[in-house]
């Protein structure tokens, strides 16, 4: 009876991890396309008599547009003008918005942003979490190094790798893996560790640099 039980739970929670994931990426899209579809609105209603398209066609070419338009901004900020630009726009938003800067912050990382602190920007290493003696070595991105030689380190959880925790090491429990991608090592967290023999090469942090 254990075994039917235990059986059970597996298989439901191997099916969550597969549905959930996917679910909350349907609802998050949903929920965009929600919110730009009202901030067009506007634009789509005066649209469709001229176009003859169905509400939805009508949609899909003031998204598209918005989209040229994002690459627009996107190029202009990578400009010196644009950057200041930005940088001054920034600095008002952080003064009167106080949660702004969170918000920025947390989709810089999600996006890789370009930052230097982002983890796809990051260096792969493994990263002893019980101390310099342990033979336990974890996958982890470095994503910050502090004045005084430590690491700060993301672990990303398996098979959901934008979750994880993170851990402040000494420089003697860090391995870096200047060899590996942190897409490839992306790929054997989500792969449940399989793919992981990338990683049997290590160099010791203390003779490479971030």
């Amino acid at each position: 009876m254990e075994r039917i039980k235990s059986f059970i739970w597996l298989t439901l929670l191997g099916g969550l991890t597969v549905v959930l994931p996917i679910s909350i990426f349907l609802l998050v899209f949903t929920w965009f396309y929600d919110v730009i579809s009202a901030l067009i609105a506007p634009v789509t209603a005066a649209l469709r008599p001229h176009l003859g398209l169905s509400a939805t066609l009508v949609d899909a070419v003031v998204i598209g547009c918005l989209l040229v338009v994002f690459c627009l901004i996107g190029l202009l900020v990578k400009t010196r003008v644009g950057a200041w630009l930005l940088g001054q726009i920034e600095r008002v938003l952080k003064r009167i918005a106080p949660g702004y800067k969170t918000i920025s912050d947390v989709v810089g990382q999600f996006l890789g942003g370009g930052s230097s602190s982002s983890l796809l920007s990051g260096q792969v290493a493994l990263a002893k979490i019980y101390g310099p003696e342990s033979p336990v070595t974890v996958t982890v991105i470095v994503t910050a190094k502090h004045d005084n030689g430590d690491y700060s380190v993301f672990m990303p959880t398996a098979p959901i790798p934008t979750s994880g925790i993170v851990y402040h090491l000494p420089a003697s429990c860090i391995i870096l893996l200047p060899h590996v991608s942190v897409e490839a090592a992306m790929k054997t967290v989500i792969a449940c560790g399989a793919g992981s023999q990338l990683l049997t090469r290590p160099v010791d942090v203390q003779s490479s640099a971030v």
